[in-house]
């Protein structure tokens, strides 16, 4: 990512701004008048040429004003935003929505409510069952050209079984190298544990294609161990959005395709994803482009429970909305610890 001088920075943070609040491309002329740079409507134009050369604006046609690219709502989150404190009228609605349910799913289902309300976006839960299950043994074998099992013993008796495919030209030396591998990276830890960050590297092409492959098993075994609940509340806000608004029957089947399938609660739950805020296309899944998620886990005692987002356009209030996602984490782990812990 290029670094920015001050003035590029404050034309960035001004088009986001203008852009988050009024959903219309940014003209050099509104920031002129609008914010005091010390500099005229021609250097603001060809500043702004200069962050769309580097990425971090576009044009949505050569008439139009700029708008942020995903690169640039990056920039504005990891170096330019002041997150605003949460305001106590909101505090009090989500400490009311987490202590309200008997029950885990009334509870998640009563603050994701709260959450979508106070921000007019989805509100998403997504609970992990407890395994403490490692991995006791793995192993791949080869059946064949390019036909591969992989083997897995976990400590509390659970056998998995995979056949995977194996990379062109990988040969049985390269096969036992991978075993090594597999072996150090894996054997004696939890299995979310083992399967997070990225696959260990051979130095060369085959195997870590095929490391590659197992490392995608291992993050979906892990998953399958441990998916529970999924609530979502709020999918009706995001019919409000003006860059949802152009199709709104693009977005039904989005948010129909998103409920109906593990792909929002891969997005919430793998292991791999250390970022607590993704944005566009910075989600691996294609169905979750046009979104921004900011997510947090919440916990019961010290063990991780699961995790709570915001799902919403990448035109999102980046300064409240994330400190209002680790706010409801917080008072929600708090309620459950009370509860359940």
């Amino acid at each position: 990512m290029t670094s920015l001088d001050p003035r590029k920075q404050a034309i960035l943070q001004a088009v986001i701004v203008e852009y988050v609040g009024g959903a219309l491309p940014v003209a050099s002329e509104l920031i002129v008048g609008k914010y005091e740079l010390g500099v005229k409507s021609a250097t603001v134009r060809n500043e702004l040429a200069d962050l769309a050369t580097l990425g971090y604006l576009e044009q949505p046609h050569t008439s139009a004003g700029r708008i942020p690219s995903d690169a640039g709502y990056r920039y504005y989150v990891d170096h330019l935003i002041v997150p605003r404190p949460v305001p106590e009228p909101a505090k009090l609605r989500v400490r009311s929505a987490t202590e309200r349910g008997e029950v885990l799913q009334s509870v998640l289902r009563d603050t994701m409510g709260a959450l979508g309300r106070l921000t007019q976006m989805l509100a998403v839960a997504a609970t992990f069952r407890e395994s403490s299950a490692t991995v006791r043994s793995a192993l791949v074998s080869a059946l064949g050209p390019e036909r591969l099992m992989l083997m897995l013993v976990l400590s509390n008796g659970h056998v998995v079984n995979r056949l995977i495919e194996g990379p062109a030209g990988l040969t049985l030396e390269d096969v036992g190298q991978v075993n090594d591998l597999l072996a150090s990276a894996a054997v004696g830890k939890p299995i979310r544990q083992a399967a997070r960050g990225k696959a260990p590297s051979a130095g060369s092409a085959a195997p870590d294609k095929l490391l590659a492959t197992i490392w995608a098993n291992l993050r979906t075994v892990g998953q399958e161990l441990t998916q529970g609940l999924l609530i979502l509340e709020g999918q009706e806000f995001l019919y409000a959005q003006p860059e949802f608004q152009r199709n709104l029957n693009l977005l039904g089947e989005m948010l129909e395709s998103l409920s109906g399938t593990d792909v929002l609660y891969d997005a919430l739950g793998s292991p791999t994803e250390t970022q607590t805020v993704t944005i566009g296309r910075e989600n691996r899944s294609e169905k979750l482009h046009p979104f921004t998620l900011v997510r947090r886990s919440f916990f019961v005692g010290t063990s991780e429970a699961g995790v709570i987002a915001l799902v919403g356009p990448t035109r999102m209030r980046y300064e409240t909305s994330i400190p209002l996602v680790t706010f409801t984490a917080q008072a929600l782990s708090d309620s459950l610890t009370r509860s359940f812990g």
